[in-house]
């Protein structure tokens, strides 16, 4: 029992942070617009979060250290600064569109105004981080987010001609009446919603809660080969029931009800009551890593003293700096700022500053002033070179991408 929760870190990294508000729209707008036509990037980006997550747990445990202090001491304070500012702004934007997702996720199980529900998600993510358990914030939400398996179920109560869906991903093309120019846009987007850098920092930073050690580099890997490969099966099950239902009728996602639509049609009540605690655990554990990957990266940077394992007393500049960023992210939501559009943005800016995230774990995992034995071999280092450019092109086609296509209007 203890081996099978001591994957719950890769679980909840996978469920809040893979499967999270950007996700589940992306996929389901991707899913609607082009079929399985984008699957390659999914798995692209699977592998991808897998080998990012990986460094950057490995780091953790081996030297025992944050991420960004790290960061900071190998690379200078001003590059510090720079991927500090980069990955902050984007953690910000990402913790303003899950608190947004919270709040759609209870209207559909209430029909009460989302708007009401903003305040509520901020105070509830506050009061968890606040008095739960670490190992209780990511067990719990953790698995309740895999009730998200619904939409996999819904694949295959809605009959699907697989032939059809098969062919789709092995031989991706353009769907009639799309761009090319948008088609590579979703592509980048849908790049940047795997590969969001707070997943990794919020991996790493729990590495230390839990005090990983190198003893515990097989949990490391376990995490990783478990966790991020369900969120990208779940991710690829949310652009197939998108396919199946909303693509032949044309129907353009531009809420949350439209996502769980397929799931409704498939199961009826009981299956919009499990894909509703589903989205509701996911984007609530997304709201809780991003949320803490805010105190971590500013704490970390700046050396203040950090973690869930201190008490608000010992860390308060931490506890403070989250409470902060929830309130700028509650107060950038009551302008009336439609949530969905903040996350089709945010995924977008994630592949911007990636390589502003990526490079610094790349150059530390290689360090053997920091990793001694445990640097990276050489299949690691020729998969990261690979990702390196995959990334490097991702950063620079996203504006051109978004100004050409009007953010995939």
């Amino acid at each position: 029992m203890k081996k099978l929760l001591g994957i719950a870190l890769g679980i909840l990294t996978a469920i809040g942070g893979f499967v999270d508000i950007g996700d589940l729209v992306t996929n389901a707008v991707v899913g609607s617009r082009f079929g399985m036509g984008l699957t390659w990037v999914v798995l692209v980006g699977v592998v991808g979060i897998c080998l990012f997550a990986q460094m950057s747990g490995r780091v953790a445990a081996v030297s025992g250290r944050a991420t960004f202090e790290i960061i900071r001491e190998r690379l200078g304070p001003r590059a510090g600064l720079a991927n500090l500012a980069a990955s902050f702004l984007i953690n910000l934007m990402t913790l303003t569109a899950e608190i947004g997702g919270v709040a759609l996720a209870l209207q559909l199980a209430t029909s009460v105004e989302p708007m009401l529900w903003m305040p509520v998600a901020a105070f509830g993510v506050w009061i968890v981080i606040w008095r739960a358990k670490f190992s209780l914030l990511e067990n719990v939400t953790g698995l309740l987010g895999l009730t998200l398996i619904v939409f996999a179920v819904a694949v295959f109560l809605l009959g699907p001609d697989w032939s059809q869906l098969i062919g789709q991903a092995l031989h991706p093309t353009v769907s009639q009446g799309e761009h090319t120019v948008t088609y590579w846009y979703y592509a980048v987007a849908l790049f940047g919603a795997a590969m969001t850098p707070y997943e990794v920092f919020f991996f790493s930073s729990g590495a230390i809660e839990e005090k990983w050690t190198v003893k515990s580099l097989a949990q490391s890997r376990v995490n990783v080969l478990v966790g991020f490969p369900l969120g990208g099966f779940l991710s690829l099950a949310i652009a197939a029931c998108a396919t199946i239902v909303l693509l032949p009728q044309s129907i353009a996602v531009t809420s949350l009800s439209q996502v769980v639509l397929p799931v409704v049609q498939a199961g009826g009540k009981i299956a919009l009551a499990f894909v509703i605690v589903g989205i509701l655990a996911a984007t609530f554990g997304a709201a809780l890593e991003t949320t803490l990957s805010s105190g971590y990266t500013l704490s970390q940077y700046f050396g203040w003293s950090w973690g869930k394992f201190r008490r608000p007393a010992q860390a308060a500049r931490f506890h403070v700096s989250m409470i902060i960023c929830l309130l700028i992210g509650l107060g950038v939501l009551a302008t009336g700022v439609d949530p969905v559009l903040i996350t089709e943005i945010s995924v977008v800016f994630s592949a911007i500053a990636l390589p502003l995230t990526y490079l610094p774990i790349l150059i530390v995992a290689n360090d053997p002033e920091y990793m001694g034995e445990h640097v990276n071999g050489r299949l690691t280092n020729a998969l990261g070179m690979v990702y390196l450019v995959i990334i490097l092109v991702a950063a620079i086609a996203a504006i051109p991408l978004m100004i050409i296509t009007g953010a995939g209007a």
